[in-house]
């Protein structure tokens, strides 16, 4: 066996992998929580993607917390008070956030409903800054983001369920047509959810993760030679990647809702299996480009890149068939994900490759659900998950590297840009008031396109300070 660093620690990895499927079965809820507020409250559709504002916000409103209260202390926050502790902290105040639906959906209350999704991601924030950082540093920082990979695959078993579980709860049987019945019905999931997650923070904190990984203190002594994270080209690029690659991907599934109820004609109460295949084509591209991260054999790779997108396929179809949906509509997107399979082998593993050639499909996906119809343009915008899968780990790895010292620092700047989820997810529902839903998606197209920019100009900003992706890629095998 070799020795542990040069393989991923997997007693720590699991436990910490636990809070990134929680952050997912919250994120996708909101997304069947839109459609049901908007009926419920009789709002328009820029008001409902309030949903969407009021979560992701919260993140940046978290990370300037984070970085006033460690300006305050004149020390970093995370260093001071440990990695475990932070991130037992950040579930404590995301319980506190499911207690508020309990007053919320007894008084009908959309403004504390907003408030306790906001409290929520508050305690996000915080576990995101801490939990990123340490998936790339329990292990060889070779498969850094391919363990950050998997961490999301994680996350979004959490985004195939959780729509499919918040819906079941709200709908019941399915035939129920009265709203004051569904907002009441919202407050025992999130109240169960909010148990979880003391749970969690009882568990994390008795388990044994580091409270400083290794990696990062061993950084601090050789790396980060510049006064702060901002002084960093690839980190302030990074940042705008982080904003705009979350806001295409928050925007496209929650406007999806909006698009097959008013365009193709269907039922709220039946597009939770299309929400759920949303965040599954994002589970499927995760399990994807998570295979590096178990195994150094090429050969078994190869094997395991087929089977391993089927996996998480067949995971999203089992949940349905329990949960009683037709599966019929589902079998031919099978042959989409072959589309996946190849872009994944031709980015062989390296960040910034594998963020332009994603990024370059994105952008033809967004066309050819904006230019056909019917279920064609369903599946080609439920396939942007696909293509939006792997690229949060590549864009974290590409802004972090070299930063040393100011790891923590830059990590809780890119947690801060998760508010493009805030911006862009409203503003797509601006756009649509204007040309229509369909159409609106062309935000997407333009989000794309700068995540392919910053994959060029990231490269050669970082083999400027001597990080080559492709040597260390290569050097490993």
């Amino acid at each position: 066996m070799s020795s542990q660093n040069a393989k991923t620690n997997w007693a720590q990895f699991i436990p910490l992998a636990t809070v990134f499927f929680f952050w997912g079965f919250v994120a996708a809820s909101n997304d069947i929580l839109i459609p049901v507020f908007k009926e419920a409250f009789k709002l328009t559709q820029f008001e409902s993607q309030l949903v969407s504002f009021a979560f992701y916000i919260a993140y940046t409103v978290g990370s300037l917390i984070l970085i006033a209260i460690s300006a305050l202390m004149k020390t970093d926050l995370i260093n001071k008070i440990g990695y475990k502790n932070s991130l037992a902290l950040g579930l404590g105040i995301s319980a506190l956030g499911t207690l508020l639906f309990y007053p919320a959906a007894n008084n009908g209350s959309f403004t504390l409903m907003l408030s306790g999704l906001f409290i929520v991601a508050l305690g996000f924030s915080l576990q995101q800054t801490v939990a990123n950082p340490l998936a790339i540093a329990l292990g060889p920082i070779k498969t850094g983001s391919q363990r950050l990979t998997l961490a999301g695959g994680i996350n979004n078993f959490g985004t195939t369920i959780g729509p499919l579980i918040v819906s079941f709860a709200i709908f019941g049987t399915a035939t129920s047509g009265n709203t004051t019945l569904d907002i009441q019905s919202v407050k025992i999931p999130y109240l169960i959810l909010g148990a979880a997650f003391l749970v969690v923070a009882i568990l994390l904190k008795f388990s044994s993760l580091p409270d400083k990984p290794a990696l990062i203190e061993a950084d601090e002594k050789g790396g980060g030679k510049k006064g702060s994270a901002l002084a960093y080209p690839q980190l302030v690029l990074g940042m705008i990647a982080i904003f705009v690659y979350v806001g295409v991907e928050v925007s496209t599934a929650s406007n999806l809702p909006e698009y097959m109820i008013k365009d193709l004609g269907f039922s709220t109460k039946d597009i939770a299996p299309y929400i759920s295949l949303y965040w599954a084509s994002m589970m499927i591209g995760r399990w994807t480009g998570a295979v590096e991260a178990f195994t150094d054999n090429i050969s078994l790779q190869k094997v395991l890149r087929f089977i391993a997108p089927y996996l998480a396929f067949g995971v999203f179809l089992l949940v349905n068939a329990i949960a009683k949906h037709d599966l019929a509509p589902f079998y031919v997107y099978a042959v989409i994900i072959l589309v996946l399979i190849i872009a994944d082998m031709a980015s062989k593993g390296n960040p910034a490759r594998m963020l332009l050639i994603f990024s370059g499909v994105g952008i033809l996906a967004l066309l050819v659900g904006m230019f056909t119809e019917g279920m064609v343009s369903v599946y080609a915008f439920t396939s942007v998950g696909l293509f939006c899968s792997t690229l949060w780990p590549c864009i974290f790895t590409l802004a972090v590297s070299g930063l040393g010292k100011n790891t923590s620092q830059g990590s809780s700047f890119l947690i801060m840009m998760i508010m493009g989820g805030a911006v862009i997810s409203p503003l797509q529902g601006l756009v649509a008031g204007y040309i229509g839903i369909q159409y609106s998606y062309v935000i997407g197209i333009l989000c794309f396109a700068y995540m392919a920019f910053y994959a060029l100009k990231a490269s050669s900003i970082l083999k400027a300070q001597g990080i080559d992706f492709d040597q260390k890629i290569a050097g490993g095998h």
